[in-house]
């Protein structure tokens, strides 16, 4: 077992489980980490108003649906937060269950332009990928909380994980979604980590990965391939593939030290950058408010992920802390992956920026999981039940 993994499921402290009478509604309410509200909160403000300035002025199409959609998710986060962490230990494997089911779902009635990703709730379209992100964490939390410390570091142990990941992983490339793939692989990749594992073996399955790529490349759709073709080189076709990153290049050395001022972007609001709602959101907020804006986002996320982390340190359970910082690497790789596909660093893969670029799954499971590190912080010095009796 690595060091980290020993010392990550020795740093506990016994404390009770049961419900005590004076845990009151409003002790829970003053538990809850208002820091982390108002950060989370500043985001998704950013991004509104970076939305109104891409309709022109105008809150519609974008802007008031997301901030309506915020509204509801916010209160959605302060629901689960105020609800006992037990319970969401309890309900990790109906819940993934339950996302499983709406991804298999989508092989009948999903519907897509090109990708059939979503299914057609009339209200809105949910992405049932989206919702797996959060059900994957949560799933792979409560297994590897209930394991016998001397349990993890088998390889037969990593038999569940894989089988957990595999089988969405698997659903969410037929949509096709790679990069939503790439995500999920990577959430488990950090829990089977955090879970215990010995760093070699890690070294061992990147050194057959690597082995296996050639064999990825073919698997790959005739579009995925034509991306990283042009994400090796996208000036071989800059009015066809390479478009959009050329043009995301063109508005991010545009914008310069302080940007152009708001809704002044001439790339965006003359409709040079593409998709500049969702994939290519923070190409438009750097032209506009220039290189300190997009460090000021960047500070927004980092203190948002410190705090997580900060969270997740400071509970009593294997559970919640793979649950807390399993959702701030959720937030981290939406984010990363989004700046390094605009800025050319990485293949165009279609992953939002967090409660920033438009969408009502992704803004609504972001602020589900982010509700859930909540509940921690609110519950988290609580004893959590497991199969083995363990912390």
């Amino acid at each position: 077992m690595s060091q980290l993994g020993i010392q990550f499921r020795r740093n506990t402290k016994r404390s009770f489980d049961r419900f005590d009478a004076g845990d009151r509604i409003w002790t829970r309410i003053w538990r809850l980490h208002w820091v982390l509200l108002l950060l989370i909160t500043a985001v998704a403000g950013f991004g509104i108003a970076i939305l109104y300035s891409a309709a022109d002025g105008s809150w519609q199409p974008w802007a008031g649906r997301q901030l309506l959609r915020f509204g509801l998710g916010f209160g959605l986060l302060l629901v689960i937060g105020l609800t006992n962490l037990q319970f969401w230990w309890r309900m990790a494997y109906p819940i993934y269950l339950a996302a499983l089911a709406l991804l298999l779902v989508v092989e009948f009635i999903g519907v897509g332009d090109g990708a059939t990703r979503w299914i057609n709730l009339g209200f809105m379209n949910l992405q049932p990928s989206e919702v797996m992100k959060v059900a994957l964490v949560l799933a792979l939390a409560r297994y590897f909380h209930d394991l016998d410390e001397n349990q993890v570091d088998r390889f037969i142990v990593l038999v569940v994980p894989a089988f957990l990941t595999a089988i969405p992983v698997m659903l969410v490339l037929r949509q096709p979604d790679l990069g939503t793939a790439i995500i999920l692989l990577m959430l488990a990749v950090a829990a089977v980590f955090l879970g215990g594992l010995a760093w070699w073996k890690f070294a061992f399955a990147g050194a057959v990965a690597g082995g296996a790529a050639p064999l990825a490349w073919t698997l790959l759709h005739d579009y995925q391939q034509d991306r990283v073709l042009t994400f090796l080189e996208p000036e071989r076709d800059p009015l066809g593939a390479g478009y959009h990153i050329v043009q995301s290049k063109i508005a991010l050395g545009s914008g310069g030290p302080f940007g152009k001022g708001f809704m002044e972007g001439s790339q965006s609001q003359l409709s040079f950058l593409p998709e500049k709602h969702t994939d290519f959101i923070f190409t438009m907020m750097a032209e506009e408010f220039g290189f300190f804006g997009s460090v000021f986002l960047l500070s927004l996320y980092a203190m948002i992920l410190f705090y997580c982390f900060l969270i997740g340190l400071r509970t009593n359970s294997v559970f919640a802390r793979l649950l807390t910082i399993g959702m701030a690497f959720n937030l981290f790789l939406y984010a990363f992956i989004n700046m390094a596909m605009v800025m050319g660093l990485m293949p165009v893969v279609g992953v939002p920026l967090p409660l920033i670029s438009y969408g009502g799954t992704a803004m609504l499971t972001l602020l589900i999981g982010f509700g859930l590190v909540q509940s921690v912080s609110v519950h988290g010095w609580r004893r959590i039940g497991s199969s083995f009796g363990r912390d």
